[in-house]
């Protein structure tokens, strides 16, 4: 009889340990890859809208404004100072600076 409890009682342990694992593999998705892909859905769509004139910092940390997008090569060239324009890849494009007021 004891025999028959133990093996019952060994049976749901495993049915608890899926149970945590199924729970354990929930809030990884709903705490961390959820909010990384919205996140990344976000960037994505800010640089299918970058346009001329936009203030935007660079994924090295450079700030500057657009002054040209090419759709064909998928880069935007960068005013980072006077005179002095880099060409990036689109992708490299993080954020829009444009409503942050600048400190002086």
């Amino acid at each position: 009889m004891t025999n028959i409890l133990l093996q019952a009682q060994q049976g749901g342990g495993g049915m608890m340990m899926l149970l945590m694992m199924v729970a354990i593999f929930a809030i990884m998705y709903f705490f961390m890859i959820r909010p990384q892909q919205k996140q990344q859905k976000e960037i994505r769509n800010f640089q299918n809208q970058l346009a001329e004139g936009m203030s935007v910092i660079v994924g090295s940390g450079i700030y500057g404004t657009v002054k040209s997008v090419d759709l064909s090569r998928n880069t935007v060239d960068v005013k980072i100072a006077k005179d002095t324009v880099i060409t990036v890849a689109k992708t490299a494009v993080f954020r829009d600076m444009s409503n942050i007021p600048v400190q002086k």
